[in-house]
């Protein structure tokens, strides 16, 4: 029977109305229902792991969680605001304004109307954040290669090395939400949406930088190529207005908190001055070059081979022909990370973010014969990401 005949045969019913936008955001869910369970399941493994192994060191497990490093910066600005500072004995003071407001915000929100601690309130947001950003990568993945190809996304940022972040009150997952639906507004043309995203990127991480980047070039390339075309200015900026306004709109957040630190410091530079305290500095990458010059030559090598493997992911990106936004954040999160002069320790956390690098292998796991072999090596990889976080988590440096 063809499908003419089976609709001819079909009573008529009631002509179905117009999709609302809770139907569309259930339906939009239910499609990345197995991404948000491959991710949960992985970061629920990694926090096993890490309870197990803190149990039996006799530690509290919640304690690095919420209690270490940079989340107990972010907390004293909830509770205080901006005013603390520590001078270090080589005469270096490190000051909060070099962290960014919205996550205290968050977290001073959440623990005024929820019995939650500001430790209690950061891990309630890291952790929601990283849900919604699993389900902004599915979706960019999703829209970029089909379903299949976002749910493994998905699931290898959750397995990342250093995906313990994601479980931690730190900006990681917050930023990468932000940024993973503003690329997938732009990838859809919706470019206010994608502006005001990159507001409160701008006010998470300095690192906004490169998600303004992706919006900025890809929107000069666009009014460029169009008036190639044309030779008629007009009427390609009228056209192309709201991508002009959220491009003019991104970079707000991030210039707010620097015009902030300028007037609170009296400096119109205090913002980079104190990162420069922190050792945050933009040196081109020769502070790199320096401390890999002063390894041992096995771990040098070592490095020198972890580097290699992100040049060969950024090429294959390029060879995969990824839309320019994604291709342009993905890139400058990469040169951002490697080309400042803070803890190296840092610089794999810090591109994390950078969740483009992989789609490459994403797609290399979906050539694997059947759906249990590309389980299996996602499996794998968690657990060892899990043992790699519950022995970071317990030890005295920070990740």
């Amino acid at each position: 029977m063809s499908d003419h005949q089976l609709r001819t045969r079909t009573p008529a019913g009631p002509a179905p109305g117009p999709r609302t936008p809770g139907s569309r955001a259930a339906a939009a869910f239910r499609a990345a229902a197995p991404a948000l369970a491959a991710y949960a399941g992985a970061r629920a493994l990694g926090l096993l792991a890490f309870w197990a192994a803190a149990s039996a060191a006799g530690k509290d497990p919640l304690g690095p969680l919420s209690g270490r490093w940079d989340s107990v910066w972010y907390q004293r600005i909830a509770e205080n605001g901006y005013r603390y500072t520590v001078t270090l004995p080589d005469g270096s003071v490190h000051s909060d304004l070099a962290f960014f407001p919205l996550l205290p915000a968050l977290e001073r929100a959440v623990s005024e109307v929820t019995p939650l601690t500001l430790g209690g309130a950061g891990l309630l947001v890291a952790w929601t954040a990283g849900l919604l950003a699993a389900w902004g990568i599915y979706a960019v993945g999703a829209r970029l290669r089909g379903r299949r190809t976002g749910v493994v996304l998905a699931a290898l940022w959750g397995v990342y090395p250093t995906a313990f972040v994601q479980s931690m009150a730190y900006t990681e997952t917050l930023f990468t939400a932000l940024a993973a639906w503003a690329l997938y507004a732009v990838l859809r043309g919706r470019w206010i949406v994608a502006g005001a995203l990159c507001v409160l990127a701008g006010l998470t991480r300095p690192t906004a930088a490169a998600l303004i980047a992706a919006l900025a070039i890809t929107a000069a390339v666009t009014l460029v190529r169009e008036y190639c075309d044309e030779r008629r200015a007009g009427p390609v900026l009228r056209r192309n207005a709201r991508m002009i306004a959220g491009v003019a709109l991104a970079p707000l957040g991030w210039l707010a908190y620097v015009v902030f630190v300028a007037v609170r410091e009296g400096s119109p530079f205090a913002y980079f001055d104190v990162q420069a305290q922190w050792g945050n500095n933009i040196d081109g990458g020769r502070a790199l070059a320096a401390f890999i010059a002063g390894l041992p030559w096995p771990a040098a090598l070592g490095l020198c081979a972890a580097l290699g493997l992100l040049g060969w992911l950024v090429v294959l990106c390029v060879r995969q022909r990824q839309p320019l936004p994604v291709l342009v954040y993905a890139i400058a999160i990469v040169v951002i990370s490697l080309i400042g002069a803070g803890y190296f320790g840092s610089r794999p956390r810090l591109m994390m973010p950078a969740f483009p690098l992989l789609l490459p292998p994403a797609v290399a796991l979906l050539r694997l014969r059947t759906t249990g072999r590309t389980a299996a090596v996602l499996a794998v990889l968690a657990c060892a990401s899990a043992a790699y976080g519950a022995w970071t988590l317990l030890g005295p440096g920070p990740p």
